[in-house]
C-alpha cells in the first residue's frame, strides 16, 4: 500500500491540534506536523482575501484517505477546508514501513 502526505489548513493552532489528535486516536494517521503560522492569500467569494492559518501535514496510508477526509470535515470550522493528499513516490524505506505499521487496518 502506498503512503501519502495530507495537507490541511486550519483557522488556529487549537483546531490543528484537535484534528491531529482526532485522527491519531482513530489510528488513521501515523503522525502530524503542525506549522503554527502561515500567511494565505486566495480567491474567496469573488475577491482576493487573506488569512493567517495553521498548516497540518499528516502521514498516512492510501487505504485511509476517504475516512480521513470524512473525519476532518466533521470537525473542521471552515465551510470549504483544504484537505488534499499527495502520494509519496520515494522515501526512506524504514520510515514508510513505520507509517504502514502505525495505521490501523480496516476491519
Amino acid at each position: 500500500m502506498r503512503c501519502f502526505l495530507g495537507y490541511i489548513t486550519t483557522s488556529s493552532l487549537e483546531e490543528a491540534k484537535k484534528i491531529a489528535r482526532h485522527l491519531l486516536e482513530r489510528r488513521l494517521i501515523a503522525c502530524a506536523n503542525i506549522y503554527p503560522q502561515v500567511e494565505s492569500m486566495f480567491w474567496w467569494e469573488g475577491k482576493i482575501d487573506k488569512a493567517t492559518e495553521v498548516v497540518l501535514i499528516i502521514k498516512t496510508s492510501g487505504h485511509r484517505l476517504a475516512e480521513i477526509e470524512k473525519e476532518v470535515l466533521k470537525i473542521h470550522s471552515y465551510n470549504c477546508p483544504c484537505v488534499v493528499f499527495l502520494p509519496i513516490h520515494e522515501g526512506h524505506g524504514p520510515f514508510l514501513e513505520w507509517i504502514q505499521q502505525e495505521i490501523k487496518e480496516e476491519n
